[in-house]
C-alpha cells in the first residue's frame, strides 16, 4: 500500500438573478487524518472579473490556474474561449495531461467546468459543484435555487453547510467570492 493520498474539497457554483457565487470549504485530509481547516481553494483572475476553484491536488491546482490565468490574458478575458483552450492544452499536452484536478470557472455570464479528459461542460441550470462532497452540495444548491429567494453568495453558503454535515471531507470553514 502507498502513501495515503490528500483529499477532500467541495466547490459549489451559482450564478442567480445577475449574480455569480463561487464557494469552497476549506479542510485538507491526508489519508483519515484531518490536516488543514482553512486552505484557499478560490482565486479571482483577470483583474477580479473571473473566478475559479479546484478540486484535486493542490500543486495541480497551482499549476492549472497558472495556465489559465495566461489563457485569459491571452484571451482578453474570454471566458469561453479561455476554458475551451485549456482543455484542449490540458488533454493534450504530457506534463499537463497527468494532473490530478478538477476546475470550476464562471464570470458574470457563464459557469464552467473544465477537467484534464478535455471535458468542457456548461451547465444547463449555472449551478456546478466540484470535489468529494460536490454532487452533495449540488443537490441542495438546485433545491434552495427552485424553492427559495436566496441570493447565488447565500445559495453557495447553505449547499457547503449541507454537505459539510454528511461528507467526511468537507468542513464548514467556507470561502466564498461573488462577482
Amino acid at each position: 500500500m502507498g502513501p495515503a493520498s490528500i483529499k477532500g474539497t467541495t466547490v459549489v457554483c451559482i450564478r442567480r438573478s445577475g449574480r455569480t457565487a463561487l464557494a469552497a470549504d476549506g479542510q485538507v485530509t491526508l489519508g483519515e487524518t484531518v490536516i488543514k481547516q482553512g486552505a484557499r481553494k478560490l482565486r479571482r483572475l483577470y483583474n477580479g472579473q473571473v473566478l475559479a476553484g479546484f478540486a484535486g491536488s493542490t500543486a495541480d491546482a497551482f499549476a492549472l490556474f497558472t495556465r489559465f490565468e495566461a489563457k485569459l490574458e491571452e484571451f482578453r478575458g474570454n471566458l469561453a474561449r479561455a476554458a475551451v483552450e485549456l482543455a484542449k492544452e490540458w488533454r493534450t499536452d504530457r506534463v499537463l495531461r497527468h494532473l490530478q484536478a478538477l476546475l470550476v470557472v464562471a464570470d458574470k455570464e457563464r459557469i464552467f467546468l473544465v477537467s484534464g479528459n478535455g471535458d468542457l461542460i456548461e451547465p444547463d441550470d449555472a449551478i456546478a459543484a466540484i470535489g468529494s462532497g460536490g454532487p452533495i452540495a449540488l443537490a441542495a444548491a438546485q433545491a434552495l435555487v427552485r424553492h427559495s429567494d436566496l441570493s447565488a453568495a447565500e445559495i453557495a453558503a447553505e449547499a457547503l453547510k449541507i454537505a459539510a454535515g454528511i461528507c467526511i471531507y468537507t468542513n464548514a470553514s467556507t470561502t466564498i467570492e461573488e462577482l
